[in-house]
C-alpha cells in the first residue's frame, strides 16, 4: 500500500505541475532604434550680440557697453576721459539707430565749489557728453542737458571716493 500511495502521490503530483504550467509566449524583442540623423540646428534669431549697439534689449544687457550709463569726471574738469568713450559712442550709435530714443544727460558736480559754479560744472560736463554724442551723428533733438550741480550726490561722506562717485553725467533714457 505504501507503493501504491506514492504512486498516486506522483500522479497527482505530474497533474498539478501540469495545471499550473502556462504557455509562455516570448516577449517581442524592443525595437532597434536607428542612429538618429544628423538634423542642423535651426538658426537662432533670439541671441543677444552685446555688440549690436541697435539692439534695445542691449540697455538691459550687463555685457553690452548700452547697460553703462555713467561718465565720470576729473575734479574741477569737465573733458571726456579716454574710458569713458566707448560708453558714449555705443549710446550714440543707439540712439541714431532709434529716432524715437531721447535721452536727458544729467550733469553732476561733488560738493566741493559754491553752489552756482558745481551747477555751471555739472552743465559742461553735460554738455561735453552731448557734443561728443553730436560727434557721432546725434541728432540734438533727441539729447537734452540738465545739471544739478552737487544736488543730486550719490554718496553723501567727505572723502576722495565719494567725490570721485559724484562728478558724473548719468545718461538717461525717457524713450527708448
Amino acid at each position: 500500500m505504501n507503493t501504491a500511495l506514492r504512486l498516486i502521490a506522483i500522479v497527482m503530483l505530474a497533474a498539478l505541475l501540469s495545471a499550473c504550467a502556462r504557455q509562455t509566449t516570448p516577449e517581442p524583442e524592443p525595437p532597434v532604434a536607428e542612429p538618429p540623423t544628423e538634423q542642423p540646428e535651426p538658426p537662432v534669431t533670439d541671441r543677444l550680440d552685446p555688440r549690436d549697439f541697435t539692439d534695445v534689449r542691449n540697455l538691459d544687457n550687463p555685457d553690452s557697453l548700452l547697460s553703462q550709463r555713467v561718465v565720470y569726471f576729473e575734479f574741477d574738469r569737465s573733458n571726456i576721459r579716454a574710458q569713458f568713450r566707448p560708453i558714449i559712442e555705443a549710446h550714440a550709435a543707439y540712439v541714431r539707430a532709434n529716432p524715437s530714443a531721447r535721452v536727458i544727460l544729467e550733469g553732476h558736480a561733488d560738493e566741493r565749489g559754491s553752489r552756482e559754479y558745481n551747477l555751471a560744472l555739472g552743465e559742461r560736463r553735460g554738455n561735453a557728453v552731448e557734443e561728443a554724442m553730436e560727434a557721432g551723428r546725434v541728432d540734438s533733438s533727441q539729447l537734452e542737458v540738465v545739471s544739478y550741480g552737487e544736488e543730486r550726490p550719490v554718496c553723501r561722506n567727505s572723502d576722495d571716493d565719494c567725490w570721485q562717485r559724484n562728478r558724473r553725467v548719468e545718461i538717461v533714457y525717457t524713450a527708448r
